[in-house]
């Protein structure tokens, strides 16, 4: 059984910072890529931000110079450090690790329940 927590949403005002982290729990288990997407109302699920397993990182054009995503590979976990924040950024943010169980061969994603993050003046 593979569980993905999330923590750090709320409300912040327009150039504000949040950090959110997400841990993944389970075992058996081995992950390639961690990462962040997000929803606004009536709008479809973005991706936001990745890292692999060997660290490189990638942000949505809209996020970069903004948002900085990082992981630590001993503790299964992803965090994105959101700063200048803007009230477009405003949604439901998701957790989404892409892993393999021991003895498979396929790559799964799971996701994470969603955290809220509302930038408002």
């Amino acid at each position: 059984q593979v569980q993905l927590v999330e923590s750090g949403g709320g409300s912040v005002q327009p150039g504000g910072s949040l950090r959110l982290s997400c841990a993944a729990s389970g075992s058996s288990f081995s992950i390639n890529a961690m990462g962040w997407y997000r929803q606004a109302p009536g709008k479809q699920r973005e991706l936001v931000a990745t890292i692999t397993s060997d660290g490189s990182g990638n942000c949505a054009d809209s996020v970069k110079g903004r948002f900085t995503v990082s992981r630590d590979g001993a503790k299964n976990t992803v965090d994105l450090q959101m700063n200048s924040l803007k009230p477009e950024d405003t949604g439901v943010y998701y957790c989404n690790v892409r892993l393999r169980r021991w003895g498979s061969i396929r790559w799964n994603d799971y996701w994470g329940q969603g955290t809220q993050v509302t930038v408002s003046s």
